[in-house]
């Protein structure tokens, strides 16, 4: 093959992956905005709806609301969160592994899931409200409103901000703590003058990520919401409930810009955090102090603890025969033949979505960020390919859904023939976990020398057989991490997927709602089970490979070494 039909190939993939991002998500996008100045009758109005919607006291109301809830579990969220990372990486703990592991347990719910087991702890026949079935006093709360919203959006955004003030903590310099100590600065002195500095932009990036994701959470206020109304429910009346779909748009433009905002915000701090950080940083050695690890170490249990009591008792729950009554253990819930949610098939179609979303968005991710990093011709084009990329981490998955309504609904457009198939779901999953992946191929690319594509070029080797020889095998851990990324969250999500299922394609997020709007409770948490348990599996696998993988690089650099 010659240079000249090399380059030219190498333009077509990077044309074919602008025009891919483009249609995926500009624009749906572009429909959204649309669809905002224009009424039920299809007659351009202005900022008519915009004004109708502001002018409403309810809806305003609902603003207003989402924006309490959202500052209010997020700021809970991160506080325990900080304790739970400083414990983590500065604390002299037992049992370290045991509280990694649990911190992550609530990424592989759903986040309904956590409405669940607070509707059995603290529902009124909960096990907490009714005093462990008379045996002990009762204590009540009021579960169905802000208070049941704003504990499940802790227990959904708590893992999100751990992950961030864990990697904050891991970028300390212990040489600032050795010389504090040798000033004979005090520990508290040292934790306000030097943790607290050194962590700060973690702290900025974790509460705006957990406040982007309880703003735009759909499941939470779902379950336990009851009467109190935040914008991811009234979103979801308009477009199902009322089918009126200018007034979604408008409440899916209001959804949008906070989450705008956040993300402009998250993506200044985590810029200024990469710039504090030295390369001759000195890791940090954890000094014991008997007080701070019993005070530190028992708050990070109680929150490990309290994490697997709410997934146990939904466990537990999809298990008991008849709740309250009859507490003896029976698997019938997992028959799901006469419950809401149409049998199995939800929970097999969640299998084929998530299978697809994590083979097709692993490729087109790779593909992406390769074109991207890789290659240099269309230098303009392949700078619009990488904003393309990151614009789908602003974008909350109920924007993704109603956009992809209008765009995939629009007369004349051919592809709509996705609408209503496999195929639309699988591409909304992609775009809504789109950015996150490519930021991860684009970084393991990134650490591979550039001469690999150098000595290929001179010899002559087709940049395709460098890639498929040579750039995969070394990057195959991030390319699986990248599968397993886009298979879990697929298999959790509702927001992006909630108005674009068809009849006989209802994924199991989908049905656990269902199911928990027709009064089968326990099935609804049968079938959160499952989900749970095959994230875990698919996790486990992902470690299992990735950990064979470690071990094959550490014998091939120990054979290279001799």
């Amino acid at each position: 093959m010659t240079l000249k039909h090399e380059l030219n190939i190498q333009r077509g993939m990077i044309i074919v992956m602008t025009l891919f991002l483009a249609t995926a998500v500009l624009f749906p996008l572009f429909s959204l905005f649309t669809q905002v100045f224009i009424n039920e009758e299809h007659q351009f109005v202005g900022f008519g709806l915009i004004v109708q919607y502001l002018s409403s006291p309810s809806l305003v109301q609902s603003i207003i609301q989402t924006l309490n809830i959202s500052v209010i579990s997020s700021m809970i969220a991160v506080v325990l969160a900080f304790i739970y990372a400083y414990g983590v990486t500065r604390v002299s703990l037992k049992g370290k592994a045991w509280l990694k592991y649990t911190a992550l347990l609530p990424l592989f719910a759903p986040s309904m899931m956590h409405g669940i087991a607070l509707t059995y702890l603290f529902g009124n026949q909960g096990v907490v409200t009714t005093g462990a079935f008379g045996t002990l006093p009762g204590v009540s709360i009021p579960l169905y409103g802000p208070v049941g919203i704003i504990i499940s959006e802790v227990m959904y955004t708590f893992p999100q901000a751990y992950l961030i003030l864990l990697v904050s903590f891991a970028m300390a310099d212990y040489r600032l703590y050795e010389a504090a100590k040798t000033m004979g600065a005090s520990g508290y002195r040292q934790f306000r003058t030097i943790t607290l500095p050194s962590v700060k932009y973690g702290l900025l990036s974790a509460f705006f990520v957990a406040f982007t994701l309880a703003f735009t959470d759909f499941g939470a206020p779902k379950i336990v919401g009851g009467n109190y109304n935040v914008l991811a429910t009234d979103l979801y009346k308009y477009v199902i409930g009322q089918q009126n779909m200018s007034m979604g748009a408008v409440v899916g433009l209001v959804l949008l810009v906070p989450a705008l905002a956040a993300w402009w915000v998250d993506r200044y701090v985590s810029s200024k955090q990469k710039i504090s950080y030295s390369s001759k940083a000195v890791p940090y050695v954890i000094t014991p102090n008997p007080l701070r690890d019993r005070v530190i170490g028992s708050i990070c249990y109680i929150i490990s603890s309290l994490i697997i009591l709410l997934i146990g008792t939904v466990a537990w729950a999809s298990l008991v025969k008849v709740w309250p009554y009859d507490l003896s253990l029976s698997f019938k819930h997992y028959d799901f033949s006469k419950a809401a949610g149409a049998g199995m098939n939800p929970y097999w179609n969640s299998i084929w979505v998530s299978l697809w979303t994590a083979i097709a968005g692993t490729v087109l991710t790779f593909v992406t960020a390769y074109v991207v990093e890789k290659m240099k011709v269309l230098p303009i084009m392949r700078n619009a390919t990488r904003l393309l990329a990151i614009i789908p981490l602003a974008l909350p998955g109920l924007v993704i859904g109603i956009a992809y309504i209008f765009f995939f609904n629009m007369k004349g457009n051919p592809l709509h023939v996705m609408y209503g198939t496999i195929s639309i779901l699988v591409l909304a999953n992609m775009v809504h976990f789109f950015s996150v992946s490519y930021v991860t191929a684009s970084s393991a690319l990134k650490k591979l020398d550039s001469e690999f594509e150098n000595v290929s070029s001179s010899l002559g080797v087709p940049f395709y057989r460098t890639m498929y020889k040579v750039t995969v095998p070394m990057t195959l851990s991030a390319i699986l991490e990248i599968g397993m990324y886009y298979f879990i969250n697929s298999m959790v999500t509702i927001s992006a997927v909630v108005f674009l299922y068809a009849a006989d394609l209802k994924l199991a997020s989908v049905a656990i709602v269902n199911m928990d709007d027709a009064g089968d409770v326990a099935p609804a948490a049968a079938l959160s089970m499952l989900i749970v348990i095959t994230s875990i599996v698919v996790r486990a696998i992902y470690e299992g490979i990735t950990a064979r993988l470690r071990k094959r690089n550490d014998r091939w650099k120990q054979r290279t070494t001799d």
